[in-house]
């Protein structure tokens, strides 16, 4: 039999080592080391330092930069994590020239990025644009929503906590009263331990609700209506996702199709995504000006996104501003002959509420418009028992369309023997009633959503719609999974922005070394220079 020689992953053993020979070319490291060292301008992070004449010398930027996005790219989001792999791990210590900043140093510098960041990622942007990796043909939208470091149980309207701090003073009152009761008793022990355990918990709550009571206000939606606010985390808000609800924010990118380079990404506290668009694609706007192109990046670019920023104001927004638009409604896949029946593939979740409210709907069996028969002239309809429905008033306007109403009579419908089968509640419903709708209504213009729809359903709009699925879901992907990156370890929307924008400029990073040559392309700039 073989013999082999024995090995210990776990030994320790003391080497020469140069930090600059562990950066081998074509890596990631290799890559952002290169990109800090010599194509960002981190003059703006000097304006955060005032030890010029006194004080202890700083940890360059470049350095924390270089080991935070590294860390990031590599799914650590831990500052004391990071701390410790600058002291352990050979890249760590090759990027920071080993150096070993305190966990505090680090915290504090994400903490505050918010602005610096924003230069850092429009600086790797134009590299990505330089080397040709834009496309600029098609844009993708799309957000991810995921938690933060706030808890949902904290959400709600003036009125909700004002409701939470009564029902905790009714709890503290009565834990009082047995208190009393257990002194006056003269009874020690194990319960009445556990009994002030709970009243301090539930003084905290308490005064965190009072707190919150006395200077708090209610966020605003869009409506103008107050929504739920966070104690925990003003910023953030309650989001339905397809795990159920979380409290966070919504990680919203606007992906180039051609190399997937994130043009845009910024993070938002709110639940709906309807008028996020046009602010996503102002910023990618913003971004190009910013890096000296004149022409307008968004003209005659082609944009996708899905139904969750389908609204009349985007699709106006997309018009007005010349941009060859697909966003899908929520009801394209049912108009597509294709998914006909993907309905019973769908994965389905016991807190899905809309599969509570089906089966909340009419039996199975019962009848629906379809087995009513409308007459030519629209005065009448026949059920499926041969009874007559007649006009329930005049022709009314539902959007852009026009319908009619039926209702039964009483005397047919009370004795009727499919009382069961037409109607949802017959012990409660005396009579039924259908609506049909009878076409456009030709008096109000055509909608923006119409034509959409109707621009959506061809051939074409299906393909370039299509299209959006293999350009934005993978960086969500690569996002997610790769980097590990499953909720935002941060609390305010300007903190969780800047940690959103780093896990995209880390995404960004990756495509320049995956498509872009480094050396290749600094010899280049250096010879048209020289020219």
């Amino acid at each position: 039999m073989a013999r082999y020689k024995s090995y210990n992953y776990a030994q320790m053993k003391m080497v020469a080592v140069s930090y600059e020979r562990q950066i081998l070319p074509g890596t990631f490291e290799h890559t952002l080391n290169h990109l800090i060292d010599h194509d960002i301008d981190l003059a703006p992070f000097a304006a955060r330092y005032v030890n010029d004449e006194t004080g202890a010398p700083a940890y360059d930027p470049a350095i924390l930069l270089k080991v935070i996005l590294y860390a990031y790219s590599r799914g650590v989001t831990s500052s004391r994590d990071i701390a410790g792999l600058c002291r352990e791990n050979i890249i760590f210590m090759a990027l920071s020239a080993d150096s070993t900043p305190h966990f505090t140093t680090i915290a504090g510098f994400v903490a505050k990025l918010d602005r610096e960041i924003v230069g850092v990622y429009r600086e790797v942007l134009l590299v990505c644009d330089e080397m040709g990796l834009i496309g600029r043909e098609m844009f993708a939208v799309d957000g991810v929503k995921m938690p933060s470091n706030a808890s949902k149980e904290w959400s709600g309207t003036r009125e909700d906590f004002q409701k939470k701090a009564e029902k905790l003073e009714r709890a503290l009152g009565y834990l009082t009263q047995r208190h009393r009761e257990a002194d006056a008793a003269e009874r020690e022990g194990q319960i009445e331990q556990a009994r002030e355990r709970q009243m301090r918990t539930l003084n905290r709550a308490l005064a965190k609700v009072r707190g919150w009571l006395k200077t708090g206000k209610d966020r605003l939606g869009v409506s103008g209506k107050a929504v739920k606010s966070n104690i925990t985390d003003p910023e953030s808000a309650k989001m339905k996702t397809s795990k159920g609800v979380i409290q966070g924010y919504d990680g919203m990118a606007v992906v180039d199709a051609k190399h997937q380079i994130v043009v845009h990404s910024e993070a938002f506290g709110q639940g709906q995504e309807h008028n996020l668009l046009a602010p996503v694609l102002e910023g990618v706007r913003e971004s190009f000006k910013a890096l000296g192109r004149d022409e307008d990046i968004l003209e005659g670019i082609r944009v996708t996104a899905d139904a969750g920023l389908h609204s009349e104001a985007n699709l106006q927004y997309l018009q007005d501003n010349k941009i060859d638009g697909y966003v899908a409604d929520t009801n394209f896949r049912k108009r597509d002959p294709r998914f006909a029946g993907a309905e019973r593939h769908r994965v389905r979740h016991k807190e899905d509420k809309r599969i509570e409210d089906k089966k909340k709907g009419k039996p199975p069996g019962c009848y629906t418009n379809e087995d009513f028969r409308m007459a030519e002239d629209a005065s009448s309809c026949q059920c499926p028992a041969g009874k007559t429905l007649y006009r329930n008033g005049a022709r009314t306007h539902t959007g852009a369309y026009e319908m009619v109403r039926f209702r039964g009579a009483q005397r047919d419908c009370e004795p009727c023997e499919q009382r069961s089968q037409c109607l949802r509640t017959p012990d409660k419903t005396s009579t039924r009633q259908v609506a049909f709708i009878l076409g456009r209504n030709t008096q109000k213009p055509e909608t923006h959503t119409e034509r959409m729809k109707r621009k959506i359903d061809t051939d074409e709009g299906r393909y370039r719609y299509s299209l959006r699925l293999g350009t934005v879901e993978p960086v969500f992907a690569d996002i997610n999974h790769a980097t590990g990156l499953r909720r935002f370890s941060l609390r305010g929307r300007r903190k969780v922005n800047a940690q959103w924008m780093m896990f995209c400029l880390a995404h960004n990073i990756g495509k320049i070394q995956r498509y872009g040559d480094i050396g290749r392309w600094k010899k280049e700039r250096k010879a048209e220079i020289r020219q």
